[in-house]
């Protein structure tokens, strides 16, 4: 909730498909269960450009609408019945969509605990607002059980592994992919093949990687033949972080006849005919706050702070942007017009 007379910046849209301004805000105050944070670091993701410029939501949004999707800060104050986090702690979430006062591009938000996690000594708030949306959209759809995606370790239980097995990372390099191939590596995926700019593969390889297929000379459409040559048998597991169909076109003719394929959206492409029989496809929506995803998201924040601390899983290569909030703006054009490749964009709004 809004309350009382403390303002911030936030960078807000006043009207459906309008630019983005600057202006000014109530800062909120918790309610039970929630902390206000004041927000260090805030990562970009293409979901804020879509909805600024396409507004594909607009039956959903309400307007004005203040937008960003991960956060990384420091607890400013704490609401009734909150245990385990005290004011100063430095922690990163994943906001709540359509909610203003949870969202991530202005200086304070408010975060829920239960969907909460406190930043390892040797990460930076930059590093920590790279993880929170893009692992969840990794996690939701390989590791809890159908019909919620592939069902490879629902209770991040660290001793389930899959020797011998081999998985395929369509977009590989983007903020999704790298952690869809360390996610595989944490299950035990022997061969974990990354399709994306051979430029990246010696990075790729440090997060498990064991092969790179060069999109620059692969294309979609030979991407079958190329995965064959690597690895000549079925595979079974694939995720695909880019969402043309282009790509999803690919990655279905690379999969084995009782494959699952996750598709980094919530609505991938229908498949029907002969040849769907036996094959999944599963479409990723990762918040924790759609009623469905809400016991595997509670999961998700008891452990992912844990195996960030112990070095299983490590963020995004950070871009830091300049000039705050509207630091933003000129963000979100870089990736709307693709020149941001293998890095995670953040802003920073106390410089604002």
């Amino acid at each position: 909730m809004f309350s009382g007379d403390r303002v911030q910046k936030a960078l807000v849209i006043e009207a459906p498909a309008t630019p983005f301004v600057l202006t000014t805000v109530p800062i909120p105050k918790p309610g039970p269960g929630e902390v206000l944070v004041k927000i260090i670091a805030s990562g970009l993701n293409p979901a804020d450009w879509i909805i600024q410029a396409r507004d594909p939501f607009a039956i959903n949004t309400t307007y004005p609408a203040i937008l960003g999707f991960e956060v990384a800060g420091d607890v400013e104050e704490v609401g009734e019945n909150v245990e385990g986090f005290s004011k100063g702690d430095r922690v990163f979430f994943e906001t709540k969509s359509n909610h203003n006062e949870y969202s991530g591009f202005q200086q304070y938000a408010l975060a829920p605990t239960e969907f909460l996690g406190k930043i390892p000594d040797d990460l930076s708030h930059g590093q920590a607002a790279s993880i929170s949306v893009t692992f969840s959209a990794a996690a939701y759809g390989l590791l809890p059980e159908d019909p919620l995606g592939a069902g490879l370790n629902p209770t991040f239980d660290d001793e389930i592994k899959f020797p011998g097995e081999a998985a395929l990372v369509v977009g590989g390099s983007s903020s999704v992919g790298q952690y869809a191939i360390q996610i595989l590596r944490y299950v035990g995926f022997s061969t974990i093949i990354a399709y994306a700019s051979l430029k990246h593969a010696e990075f790729l390889k440090t997060l498990g990687a064991t092969h790179v297929i060069d999109h620059t000379e692969v294309p979609f459409a030979d991407l079958p033949v190329a995965l064959h040559k690597i690895y000549p048998h079925p595979v079974k597991t694939i995720y695909s972080a880019i969402t043309s169909v282009e790509a999803q076109d690919a990655a279905y003719a690379s999969l084995s006849k009782d494959g699952k394929l996750i598709v980094a959206t919530p609505q991938p492409v229908p498949r029907d005919g002969p040849d769907a029989a036996g094959r999944k496809v599963y479409g990723v929506f990762g918040s924790p706050y759609v009623p469905q995803n809400r016991p595997f998201g509670l999961l998700l924040w008891k452990h992912l702070p844990r195996l960030l601390q112990q070095g299983v899983f490590q963020p995004n290569r950070i871009e830091e942007l300049p000039n705050g909030l509207t630091g933003i703006v000129g963000g979100l054009k870089k990736l709307e017009h693709g020149k941001v490749s293998g890095m995670k964009l953040v802003a920073f709004p106390q410089q604002t």
